[in-house]
């Protein structure tokens, strides 16, 4: 079968001649011949905890019912046909930069399993899978953490492959989100996890413009956005270098002190990434967002969602392979209560302008043409608006932004039905959305990875999305 086959058979095979093929034959072979040929060095992907309302977003239906349309209006983009949500008037004068997709579908309604499906890159719930005592280490390894395997850990410039950011995805009670750790891969492979978001009680959004989805009065009580962030190594018991570090008061004192100490030259890879990572005033620089230029803050937005979308260009352009962000705890984007408000007023203004300002910041420097930019949350809203002016889960399908690492902009991928309902063309999962990815690594697609216990796993469970590049 030509899936299975390496990419030294397929340059054999081009040797050799491949005059008994056909065109069909040809192209696959071709697209796999390619297949290890990274369009990206890096991968910034952007999770929207919750779920973003697609029908409010990206794919308004102005011709659908009252009960389905909503309150926002479509306007026009730079791209001539392409209309998205008033309320995203920067993101609108930069479709030239990414492709829509109008036709992802977890299937699940769920938070705990969508959140699985979309931040493992699987549709399949392992056995042993449970929603107590979140994370364990039956859950199916995150994307951060497979390509940290795929890649072995050597990230470049000495520094981490993956990096998760500024904290974990959580519900309102706190709770851990499957699918976002090392699981049945083992903790060697962990991500690194950066938990320096301020704890903001039960606080939604782009803190210090918080909110709760009630519209009770609620105000950003700690003094900072980001509190002193705690590097989480990879390895179990010594997982943290020096405990909790504090990088923004005493960093030159680490910095001095690892840089000459003779106790150096023995620490294992994960601590020299920790060193790297102390070293490098570009990563140093990185954790000191609150500390940027005027400008920059203020095209960024001086708030959790542009601070982290900062961190994380800072961090790819230092060398981080792949960044998560997780942007809004809390489930922020969970508006089964006034969702037009919220959405209006506390999530999509931080929204438009902080992904803009990454956009613009990855297109000037050049960047855009080798860093992967995905945002996406785990599944869309009802068509129909509830009793409190709110949408609920919605697995059937969610729409998402895909930039940089060689798609090209002013794309529509997919289409849903005259409510947003369900996929009408090109539907496409969580498991393709997986393979784009990997394979914009350069990932090749017979990797596998084995899990604890020795049985072997593919790394790729479907096709790229097609139509991107």
């Amino acid at each position: 079968m030509i899936d299975h086959l390496s990419r030294r058979e397929v340059l054999r095979a081009g040797a050799i001649g491949l005059g008994g093929l056909g065109l069909a034959e040809l192209s696959a072979l071709q697209a796999l011949g390619d297949a290890n040929t990274p369009r990206a060095r890096s991968v910034i992907f952007v999770f929207l905890t919750g779920g973003i309302s697609h029908q409010d977003s990206f794919d308004l239906k102005p011709d659908a019912p009252d009960t389905v349309r909503g309150e926002f209006q479509p306007i026009a983009t730079r791209t001539p046909g392409v209309r998205i949500c008033e309320h995203l008037p920067m993101l609108a004068q930069r479709t030239d930069k990414y492709a829509i997709i109008r036709s992802m579908a977890t299937g699940s309604s769920g938070h705990e399993v969508a959140c699985h499906m979309l931040l493992t890159g699987r549709l399949d719930m392992p056995v042993g899978f449970s929603l107590q005592n979140v994370p364990n280490p039956h859950e199916w390894p995150s994307i951060p953490v497979q390509v940290n395997h795929a890649k072995q850990g050597r990230g470049r410039n000495n520094l981490p492959v993956s990096v998760v950011l500024p904290e974990p995805s959580v519900n309102e009670a706190s709770k851990v989100r499957p699918g976002q750790y090392a699981g049945r891969l083992g903790p060697r492979w962990e991500a690194w996890h950066l938990r320096m978001a301020t704890q903001c009680a039960l606080g939604n959004g782009a803190c210090p413009h918080c909110f709760r989805f009630e519209g009770t009065p609620f105000r950003h009580e700690p003094p900072t956005i980001f509190e002193t962030p705690s590097l989480t190594l990879p390895d179990g018991g010594g997982a943290r270098l020096r405990g909790r570090v504090n990088l923004l008061e005493s960093i030159e004192q680490q910095r001095r002190h690892l840089g000459h100490s003779a106790e150096t030259q023995r620490l294992d890879r994960h601590r020299q990434q920790a060193i790297s990572v102390l070293n490098d005033p570009r990563t140093r620089a990185a954790f000191q967002v609150e500390r940027a230029d005027a400008r920059t803050l203020q095209r960024y937005g001086r708030n959790k969602f542009g601070l982290s979308l900062l961190m994380a260009y800072r961090l790819v352009s230092a060398g981080v392979s792949l960044v998560q962000v997780n942007l809004g705890k809390n489930s922020s984007w969970d508006t089964h209560r006034r969702n037009f408000v919220n959405l209006r007023d506390n999530l999509l203004p931080y929204f438009d302008r902080s992904v803009s300002a990454l956009l613009d910041d990855l297109h000037q420097s050049g960047m855009l043409r080798d860093t992967l930019v995905i945002v996406t949350g785990e599944f869309g809203r009802t068509p129909r608006i509830n009793r409190d002016a709110g949408r609920d889960h919605w697995g059937p399908v969610m729409s998402l932004m895909i930039a940089g690492g060689g798609v090209r902009g002013g794309r529509v991928i997919g289409s849903t039905d005259r409510i947003a309902g369900e996929p009408t063309a090109d539907r496409q999962t969580p498991e393709n959305l997986a393979a784009t990815l990997y394979s914009a690594l350069g990932i090749p697609h017979n990797a596998t990875w084995q899990d604890t216990d020795g049985r072997p796993y593919e790394l790729y469970r479907a096709q790229p999305i097609a139509g991107l590049t």
